[in-house]
């Protein structure tokens, strides 16, 4: 029902924060813990979304088949499964210190709250993107055990980028639910505004992101593999915006779920090896 392969897309940004927060390899009880609390949050988060949009989700089309819609999943167990998530999550921070324990309500919030941004702005792409880029910002907290200082700047990058990242693929998404979103009144780039300004505001987010991905590369030495990341993702997202126009939406699962989960996965690679390139070079 949550679709687990979609972890894809903020995972691997979950594991930059952790290993440029350690400079190279965590604990082995870090990591575990990290993934815990990042596979319970998305859990919590993407079934309280398909409670919450259960209504919508049995009149579009598009989303008729999903479990709850269809009642191969109650809603009780999805019930049950929030609450558990919600305590795994809440239990695992405990587990990683003081910090990132006492920003768990912030984290919540914002994995409860995006939900519903949908039904009065139309920046719940962004919503959105923030709470996806607060994963690699846990993954450094939980590692640093800071995050308001100088030295933490690279937790904030990371938010920024994942945010426009994020907010630029799901414009796009929301451009094939137009129709649905006007007649119900909810409130998205491409329903307020039409698929031709929402794909040029999705390639706006993307330059943002690429901007983004330009300044990480400072704290990276802008090594080889780096770099040679940064143009693949470069050379990605300019063909993700080109299989899409405002007159044929057809690949729109092609740019959303292929092209992004390669982003994800290249980019973290590319910092990965960088980090340990430029420790064990020095």
């Amino acid at each position: 029902m949550i679709k687990f392969e979609h972890t894809v897309f903020a995972l691997p940004f979950a594991y930059i924060g952790v290993f440029l927060a350690a400079n190279g390899f965590p604990t082995f009880r870090e990591f575990v813990l990290i993934t815990i609390a990042f596979t319970s949050a998305r859990t919590y988060a993407m079934t309280l979304n398909r409670l919450l949009d259960l209504k919508y989700d049995s009149k579009n089309p598009r989303t008729t088949e999903r479990h709850l819609v269809k009642g191969t999943i109650k809603k009780k167990t999805a019930f049950y499964g929030v609450i558990i998530s919600l305590l795994v999550f809440v239990f695992s921070a405990y587990l990683l210190g003081p910090l990132p324990f006492a920003l768990t309500p912030v984290a919540v919030f914002f994995l409860s709250f995006y939900h519903i941004t949908k039904r009065f702005t139309y920046l719940s792409h962004f919503f959105l993107g923030i709470t996806d880029g607060l994963a690699p910002a846990g993954g450094w907290v939980a590692i640093k055990g800071s995050f308001f200082s100088l030295v933490d700047l690279p937790a904030w990058l990371l938010i920024f980028i994942v945010t426009f990242w994020i907010a630029g693929f799901d414009i796009l998404y929301q451009c094939q639910d137009v129709d649905f979103d006007r007649k119900e009144g909810l409130h998205t780039i491409p329903s307020i505004f039409g698929i031709e300004k929402a794909l040029k505001a999705a390639r706006l987010c993307h330059f943002i992101t690429i901007l983004g991905l330009i300044w990480l590369g400072v704290f990276l030495s802008f090594s080889i593999p780096y770099l040679i990341s940064l143009v693949i993702i470069i050379w990605l997202l300019i063909k993700e915006h080109k299989l899409i126009s405002p007159h044929d939406l057809s690949k729109l699962d092609m740019a959303f779920f292929n092209m992004n989960g390669y982003i994800s996965i290249i980019i973290f690679f590319g910092i990965m090896i960088s980090i340990f390139l430029n420790k064990y070079s020095t």
